[in-house]
């Protein structure tokens, strides 16, 4: 399959260590259900989804997730 800019972000969105760069409070929460099993500390793609949620508002942290 060839990728073109249309698939490309998907693409993006497969690869722990490749940031996905801005989604879409949909595409953030597809990411997360892809990226169920990662931790924000090691996957770039769940840090972004849980990022751009949280701005969003879509998402509240608990306090331990809070940097100290």
């Amino acid at each position: 399959m060839q990728l073109t800019n249309l698939n490309m972000h998907v693409a993006a969105m497969l690869a722990c260590g490749t940031d996905p760069g801005v989604m879409t409070n949909e595409q953030a929460h597809a990411a997360m259900q892809l990226h169920l099993d990662c931790t924000v500390d090691r996957c770039l793609v769940r840090r972004r989804a849980r990022t751009t949620l949280v701005e969003a508002g879509k998402c509240v942290l608990d306090e331990r997730a809070l940097p100290s």
